[in-house]
C-alpha cells in the first residue's frame, strides 16, 4: 500500500475567499461564530505576507497535546485579523479537528485558566504577551516572561509555543485555497501546502494532458500521480508504474515499447511493454530523468503521434495513454548539460505539480505521525496506546517535539519508517522510547535553508559530520556526497565501483552522484560485474533466511546482501515478506 502523504484541509471555515472580497468565517473564543469582512487592503495591511496573493489566516496548530488524538486540532485566529487580541489559556480558544465546526478548549489541568494574549501589530506581525498568567512559556528552548514580537517572516515558517511541558502549539499563517470539492483525495493532511497540491490535482484530473510532478524523494509524488488517475475520467482504465531508474539501459526500449519474439537475444516470446500494458489508461513514468537519451527520441515520437514501435515490430501501433510523469532531479539542468531533451520535457510538462518537502509543511507532522502510529498499532494489536491520557501518554511530549523539530531530509517516506521503528522497537512498554537508530537519526544536523520554527533569519549550514548511522533513508540529515566531474563507465575500475557502493551502504542514488555517472550506468557496470549482483538475482530462500535473521529489518539485510535499499524492498513484497 503506497504511504499516504501530508495533506491540506479542503474544510477550513475560510478555504475559499476571493481575492478582492474575502468573507472569512472563524470560531471566536466564546465559541460563537462570526464573519470578518476582509479587503484585500485591509488584508495586506494586518496579517497577509507580503508576496501573498490572498489572505492569510493566522492559525494554531496542536502539535502535542497529552490527549494524543487531539494532535493537528486547530484554532483559526480571527480576531487577530479584526484587529482584537486572542486570549489563550486552559479553556480558551477552542481547537476543533478538521471537518468539525464544533472544537474544545485545550482542558489541561497544568496550564493556567489566567490567560496569556497575542496581540496584532499593524505591519503584519504579532506579539506575544505573557501578562499574569502563570503557564510556562517556552520557544526555542527560551521561557518567555516579557512581551515578544514575532515577524511575518516568522509566522510564516511557524513559531513553536510550548506550554506548561504539557502542550504545543504551531501558531503559522494559513493561505486558503479554493477547495470548493470536498474529499482527500486518498492523501492525508491538512496544510496550507497540500491544500495547493490537491487544488491542482482537481484542476487537471479531468484534462487529458500530461503531467510532470516535480519534488524531492519522499514526498509522494506516485501517490499524487495515483490521485490524478483515480479523479479523472481514465478511472477505469490501468494505472501503470515504471521506475525508469531501475530499468537497465539496453532493455529499456523494450520495457517501455514492447518487442516482437527474436528482436534481441533471449526474446523467447513477443513482451508486451508498458504502453500497451497502460492502453485506455494512465502511465505513470518515475525517475524521467533517469531516462537513457536514445529512449527519449523514442518516448518523445510516442507522445506526439499516439504511435509506439515495438522491437522488431515493422508497423507502428497506436496506443490511447495519458502520461505522468515525476522526478526529483532537476530538469532544466539537465537540459543545459545536455542530458535531457527539451522538447520531451516541454512535451511532459503539459502541467506541472510542485510537492512542498515536509519541512515546509511543519503542521501536518503531528498529524502524520499519529496517522502511521494508527496503522502501525492496529497490526500490533495496540491502539488503545493512543487513547491513554493518564497517569502519562504513550508519547511524551519531548519524543514528539524531537520528531517536529527534525527537519527530514528523506521526507514523509523517512517519517514513514521511523514511526514502524517506534512502533516495533515499544510493542508491549506502556511508555515510548526512541530506538537508538533513531536517535541516531535525529542527532544529525538540520538541512541547511530551513531554519526551525521561531527563527527570523537561517542558521548557518552545518559541518559534515564525521559519524553516520549508515542506515540508507535513516541517515542523518547532512550534505549529500559531492558529485564527481562527469566520467564514462568504462573510466571506473571494479574496485573503485565495490568501494563506492558499499560507502554509500549500496544506495544508487548517493553512489552514482560520487562517480560522476547515472544511475542507469551504474545499473549497467553492476550487472557486468563479476563482484557484484543485483536483487533480482538472489535467490528466494536466501532471502528468506536473511529475513528471518534481520528480523526484517531492511537497513541489515541490505549489509548483509550488499544490493540496493529499493531493489531489495520490492523483492521482498513480490515473495509476501512485508
Amino acid at each position: 500500500m503506497p504511504h499516504p502523504i501530508a495533506m491540506s484541509a479542503a474544510d477550513s471555515p475560510c478555504a475559499s475567499l476571493p481575492r478582492s472580497m474575502m468573507p472569512t468565517r472563524y470560531m471566536s473564543q466564546d465559541g460563537q461564530q462570526h464573519t470578518t469582512q476582509l479587503t484585500a487592503s485591509n488584508a495586506a495591511a494586518r496579517i497577509d505576507a507580503p508576496s501573498a496573493r490572498r489572505a492569510s489566516i493566522p492559525l494554531l496548530t496542536i502539535v502535542y497535546h497529552p490527549m494524543l488524538r487531539r494532535i493537528g486540532d486547530r484554532a483559526f485566529l480571527g480576531e487577530l485579523v479584526a484587529g482584537r487580541e486572542v486570549k489563550i489559556s486552559r479553556h480558551a480558544p477552542r481547537f476543533a479537528p478538521p471537518h468539525q465546526p464544533q472544537g474544545t478548549s485545550l482542558a489541561d489541568s497544568r496550564l493556567s485558566r489566567v490567560p496569556f494574549e497575542l496581540r496584532p501589530l499593524g505591519d503584519g506581525s504579532i506579539t506575544l504577551v505573557p501578562g499574569d498568567s502563570r503557564t510556562k512559556i517556552v520557544i526555542d528552548g527560551q521561557r518567555v516572561t516579557e512581551p515578544r514580537c514575532f515577524s511575518t517572516a516568522a509566522l510564516e515558517r511557524g513559531v513553536m509555543l510550548e506550554l506548561g511541558d504539557r502542550v504545543a502549539l504551531l501558531l503559522h499563517l494559513y493561505l486558503p485555497c479554493d477547495e470548493s470539492e470536498t474529499g482527500d483525495l486518498g492523501l492525508v493532511g491538512h496544510s496550507a501546502e497540500i491544500a495547493h497540491v490537491r487544488e491542482n490535482i482537481r484542476r487537471v484530473a479531468g484534462a487529458d494532458v500530461p503531467v510532470l510532478i516535480r519534488g524531492e524523494t519522499g514526498t509522494g509524488k506516485e501517490l499524487v500521480a495515483s490521485a490524478i488517475h483515480e479523479a479523472g475520467a481514465r478511472r477505469s482504465g490501468p494505472l501503470v508504474s515504471v521506475n525508469l531508474a531501475a530499468l537497465p539501459a539496453a532493455l529499456a526500449a523494450a520495457e517501455l515499447f514492447g518487442a516482437q519474439r527474436g528482436a534481441f537475444t533471449g526474446a523467447a516470446r513477443p513482451q508486451e511493454g508498458y504502453f500497451r500494458r497502460a492502453h485506455g489508461g494512465t502511465l505513470f513514468l518515475d525517475e524521467i530523468g533517469e531516462t537513457p537519451v536514445d529512449v527519449q527520441v523514442m518516448l518523445l515520437r510516442a507522445i506526439e503521434t499516439g504511435e509506439i514501435y515495438p522491437l522488431g515490430a515493422q508497423r507502428a501501433e497506436q496506443v490511447d495513454v495519458r502520461l505522468i510523469s515525476a522526478t526529483d532531479a532537476n530538469l532544466d539542468t539537465l537540459v543545459e548539460q545536455g542530458g535531457f531533451r527539451a522538447p520531451l520535457l516541454h512535451r511532459l510538462a503539459g502541467y506541472e505539480i510542485h510537492l512542498p518537502p515536509l519541512r515546509a509543511r511543519r503542521d501536518d507532522i503531528g498529524r502524520l505521525l499519529i496517522h502511521f502510529l494508527g496503522l502501525d498499532l492496529a497490526e500490533i494489536g495496540e491502539t488503545d496506546r493512543l487513547d491513554r491520557a493518564e497517569p502519562a501518554p504513550w508519547l511524551s511530549m519531548s519524543l514528539v517535539m524531537r520528531l517536529v523539530r527534525y527537519g527530514w531530509p528523506g521526507n514523509v517516506r523517512q517519517l514513514r519508517n521511523v514511526v514502524r521503528q517506534i512502533v516495533l522497537g515499544n510493542r508491549g512498554r506502556a511508555e515510548a522510547e526512541l530506538p537508538e537508530a533513531v536517535i541516531r537519526l535525529l542527532d544529525g544536523a538540520m538541512p541547511p535553508g530551513r531554519p526551525l520554527p521561531g527563527h527570523d533569519t537561517a542558521p548557518e549550514p552545518p559541518a559534515p559530520s564525521a559519524a553516520g548511522t549508515g542506515h540508507g533513508e535513516l541517515a542523518p540529515s547532512r550534505p549529500g556526497p559531492k558529485p564527481s566531474l562527469r566520467r564514462k563507465p568504462s573510466e571506473i575500475p571494479e574496485p573503485e565501483l565495490v568501494d563506492a557502493l558499499r560507502v554509500h551502504r549500496w544506495d544508487i542514488k548517493a553512489t552514482a552522484a560520487v562517480l560522476g555517472i547515472s544511475r542507469t550506468s551504474l545499473y549497467g557496470l553492476i550487472e557486468s560485474s563479476g563482484l557484484l549482483r543485483t536483487a533480482g538475482e538472489l535467490g528466494v530462500d536466501e532471502i528468506r533466511a536473511c529475513y528471518h535473521e534481520a528480523g526484517g529489518d531492511l537497513d541489515r539485510m541490505v549489509e548483509r546482501l550488499c544490493v540496493s535499499k529499493k531493489a531489495l524492498r520490492r523483492r521482498i513484497k513480490e515473495l509476501g515478506l512485508a
